[in-house]
């Protein structure tokens, strides 16, 4: 056997594999003490933790591994199409306005609570959202915000277009987890008390049962035993989107930075703007969303978002496998900004719904459509009533939509608050 650390690639993404099986494996167990740990430890949490554990040890050497370009640059890109070929906008438009409003309001809510956390925590600690170059704060925060609006996906897409230091990206990994499942876990709790709630909020819950009908026959209606035929087709659109995104996003950054100055110049804020890593990113969504007013969406009942999520937990994998533990609790007034972040994010949430008296359903599934996205959001619309965890996913697949671009504004306003 080599000598440790280990530098071989194939190596490296077996153990990588053998972490997320084991996690998966572990989590399935609904009894014992697997079934306690994983009520306490998220599942996402552990697939970081495990390569990341790996490379602190120096069992692995991330440094001259390729694992992570591959997976952000093939299975990201393929993720993101899968994972949008199923939208339907229609269908979400049918949820109706309220649905869609606690949605948004959601996705305002984590827009404009970073930088407000930000502004919050410079009165009396203007050292924890400060730092400068790649290890500023407020580069480490987008990709938080990526998490937030969207997902896995949107939130490695930010720590790639801002270029945060991968070796202080563990700190927000935990901000992430920990602030995200704590309001979870409220919302959960809420579900216990769905009644009480929406008479407080003077809700109209009759909407959610029709909700439940039309969902039950639409999931009815696509889902199959997936064949051969299906997976290679699954393939040729996920991979042949991704040669056309990442043509069409190499050139349209040229583009950009060869005839604008303000993203020519790095020091300008719009200068991402020319990362052709975000156009990749961008171009990709659009063809999953093409790919949805097509018969290719109904790839869907084959599993495409499943492949599209199994993408995703590698991508979480190499990501994790960047992370040094030793960092991750350098800067503890972190969690101080998380949590101020996700208290907006909630009020702002309650206020919409008194005022437009949206049932607790939309703002619990609207919410985790925004900060859990598609691990989270389908499992508390499942808390309502199975039939319903469709809807989640439909949700947390529009936040996919806009979550690069909400996220891309949200990290904007961050860097001038981080300058006020």
């Amino acid at each position: 056997m080599d000598q440790l650390p280990l530098t071989e690639d194939t190596v490296i993404f077996g153990l990588l594999c053998l972490c997320l099986g084991f996690v998966f494996y572990t989590s399935s167990l609904n009894t014992g003490f697997w079934k306690k740990f994983y009520s306490i430890v998220p599942t996402v949490l552990m697939c970081y933790l495990l390569p990341a554990i790996l490379a602190s040890l120096g069992i692995v050497d991330e440094s001259s591994s390729q694992t992570y370009y591959v997976a952000s640059r093939y299975l990201l890109p393929a993720a993101l199409i899968l994972m949008t070929l199923s939208i339907d906008l229609k269908a979400i438009a049918n949820l109706g306005s309220k649905a869609l409003i606690m949605f948004l309001t959601g996705t305002a809510g984590i827009i404009l609570g970073g930088p407000v956390a930000i502004l919050i925590v410079s009165i009396f600690s203007p050292e924890t959202v400060g730092g400068s170059g790649f290890d500023a704060v407020w580069r480490g925060l987008a990709t938080i915000a990526g998490s937030w609006i969207g997902g896995g996906a949107n939130q490695a897409a930010m720590l790639e277009v801002f270029n945060y230091n991968q070796e202080n990206y563990g700190g927000m990994v935990l901000i992430d987890i920990v602030v995200a499942n704590l309001w979870m876990a409220i919302l959960l709790l809420g579900i216990g008390k769905t009644k009480q709630i929406d008479r407080w909020l003077k809700a109209d819950s009759s909407s959610i049962e029709e909700l439940k009908k039309k969902v039950s026959t639409y999931t009815d209606k696509i889902a199959r035993v997936t064949t051969l035929p299906d997976f290679i087709m699954m393939l040729f659109f996920a991979f042949t989107g991704v040669g056309i995104a990442h043509f069409l996003g190499t050139h349209f950054a040229g583009f950009l930075q060869d005839n604008f100055e303000v993203i020519r110049n790095k020091q300008k804020i719009l200068s991402s703007l020319g990362s052709e890593f975000l156009w990749m990113v961008v171009f990709a969504t659009a063809i999953g969303i093409g790919l949805s007013f097509t018969k290719a969406k109904t790839y869907e009942g084959a599993g495409a978002s499943k492949i599209g999520g199994m993408f995703i937990y590698i991508l979480v994998a190499t990501i994790g496998m960047k992370m040094d533990l030793g960092k991750v609790l350098e800067n503890p007034g972190l969690i101080a900004i998380g949590l101020i972040w996700m208290a907006i994010h909630a009020s702002l949430l309650i206020l919409v719904a008194k005022l437009i008296k949206a049932p607790y359903f939309f703002l619990a599934v609207g919410s985790q459509a925004n900060v859990g996205g598609a691990a989270s959001a389908p499992v508390v619309a499942a808390e309502f009533h199975p039939s319903l965890t469709s809807v989640g996913i439909l949700l947390a697949v529009f936040g996919y939509v806009v979550g690069t671009a909400g996220a891309y504004l949200c990290a904007l306003l961050m860097e001038v608050a981080s300058k006020v």
